[in-house]
């Protein structure tokens, strides 16, 4: 167990340094990963990825490590091994319900400030405008307390992503893979706005 979610920590984020950051070159695997990144990937957890989709590795959750490991497999790296199809948001709900669990017993507060920005996103994943607005203010307070330049940008991002869903009510990008209808409003948007 505890090597698995070394194993992923070390994939995912390297050497943290003093202020609990991952180096700025982990950006381009976070999201900018080429086809070589995400075959990689796939090659080193794609089995974890489908037991953590199966409700399994339930023991990661009595750690914080273990935590984050869970909802980079459900939140993250389903994105990377099923891009562009409905699966790549088929962890999304554990995810959410593991990072509000959390949030809410304040553990969130005692990890490294990277962490925090993981354990947050599968709010900024959500389809739901309560999720949105606690997760703008999440990275509104890690950026007051770290006073950090690129938890500032993360801040940015939750701002955008919850204009998206005060407007649409979800994120028009994922349509096509959902199989969702495209409104004339989402499809003007789709043309001029990329990712999310």
């Amino acid at each position: 167990m505890t090597d698995s979610i070394d194993a992923i920590h070390q994939y995912w984020f390297g050497e943290l340094d003093e202020y609990g950051m991952a180096a700025k070159s982990r950006n381009q695997l976070w999201f900018q990963s080429t086809p070589a990144d995400d075959a990689r990937c796939g090659d080193l957890f794609g089995e974890l990825v489908e037991e953590a989709l199966a409700g399994g590795l339930s023991d990661w959750e009595t750690s914080d490590r273990g935590v984050i490991a869970l909802i980079l497999l459900l939140d993250q790296f389903t994105r990377t091994l099923f891009r562009g199809e409905a699966r790549a948001f088929s962890g999304d709900a554990r995810a959410f319900a593991l990072a509000q669990h959390q949030i809410a017993h304040g553990h969130h507060a005692r990890m490294p400030a990277v962490h925090q920005v993981f354990l947050f996103l599968p709010l900024e994943h959500a389809e739901n405008l309560d999720a949105q607005e606690e997760c703008v203010e999440l990275f509104a307070e890690l950026e007051a307390v770290t006073g950090l330049e690129a938890i500032a940008g993360y801040s940015r991002f939750a701002v955008a992503h919850r204009e998206v869903i005060a407007r649409f009510g979800r994120f028009p990008h994922r349509n096509a893979a959902l199989g969702r209808e495209s409104t004339p409003a989402e499809i003007d948007h789709l043309k001029t706005h990329g990712g999310f």
